[in-house]
Formats: structure tokens, C-alpha cells, sequence
């Protein structure tokens, strides 16, 4: 029996190379003719946010997406990218009403590096968009990475 079509939404940005997390995308789509969406917020400092100037981070955001996405090709998934907004809730909610996803997966930084976790983005995901959520913790610092449970 063929698995229904799933679409995967992927929320990260510096963390969007890690091992785990294509290894947990290359699990979640082959279990069904799946296409990923990698979204990665333009994150900007405080500084360049106030004076409107992104350029910086959108080219930053653009090169991960594209590694990542070259990375799940080479792994056979089907998957595109697009960089959004610096806020990821609003960045999460901008893409849904183009691509219906029918499970985010948000990558993170660990506990004690991530403004994501410290603004409860995982959470607040989970509750404003009522879809299923893997939350995945990328290390960069300390090549260490791991799945939290959903």
C-alpha cells in the first residue's frame, strides 16, 4: 500500500545542516512520496532589524537553504527553500497559506544558545498552528545533536 503524499515544513537557519535533522528528514519522507519545504528566517541583529538593512541576512539564509536542500536532494527528497521573515512564528504562518504542510519540524540551537527556545518558539508552533511538530537540537558548538521528543 503507497503512503499518502506528506508535506514537510522545515524551520531553521543557522542549524539547518545538521546531520540529525537531514537523517530525521530523509526517515519522516520515506516513509511516503513526501516533499520537504525548507524555511529559514532572515535573522538580522538588533541593530540592522531597526534599520531595515536584511540584505546581510537574507544572503546568509539563502546559502543554508541551498546546502540543506542539496543535501536532501542527494538523499532523494524532493525539496525547495525559500528564506522568510526574521520572526520565525510569522515566517511559519506566511508560508502556510501557500504550502499546507502537514508537519513542522524546527531546528534549534541548544537550551542555553537559542533566542528560539527562550522566546518558547517550539511551543508556541505547536499551539498557534495545530500540526504536528518535531523539534530537533543542532549543537554547531559542540558537534553534538539529538531529537527531542515530540
Amino acid at each position: 500500500m503507497v503512503q499518502p503524499s506528506q508535506r514537510i515544513l522545515v524551520v531553521a537557519n543557522e542549524t539547518v545542516g545538521g546531520s540529525v535533522l537531514i537523517e530525521s528528514l530523509t526517515a519522516l519522507a520515506a516513509s511516503s512520496d513526501s516533499e520537504v519545504l525548507v524555511l529559514a528566517p532572515a535573522l538580522n541583529s538588533r541593530l540592522a532589524y531597526w534599520t531595515s538593512s536584511d540584505d546581510g541576512a537574507r544572503v546568509e539564509a539563502e546559502l543554508r537553504v541551498a546546502g540543506c536542500i542539496a543535501l536532501l536532494t542527494a538523499a532523494g527528497i524532493r525539496a525547495t527553500g525559500l528564506v522568510g521573515d526574521s520572526d520565525p512564528l510569522r515566517a511559519v504562518e506566511d508560508v502556510l497559506r501557500l504550502y499546507p504542510a502537514d508537519q513542522l519540524v524546527i531546528a534549534t540551537h541548544p537550551e542555553e544558545r537559542s533566542n528560539w527556545l527562550a522566546r518558547d518558539i517550539v511551543e508556541r508552533s505547536r499551539e498557534k498552528f495545530g500540526r504536528p511538530v518535531v523539534h530537533i537540537v543542532v549543537d554547531l558548538e559542540h558537534c553534538a545533536e539529538y531529537l527531542v521528543a515530540a
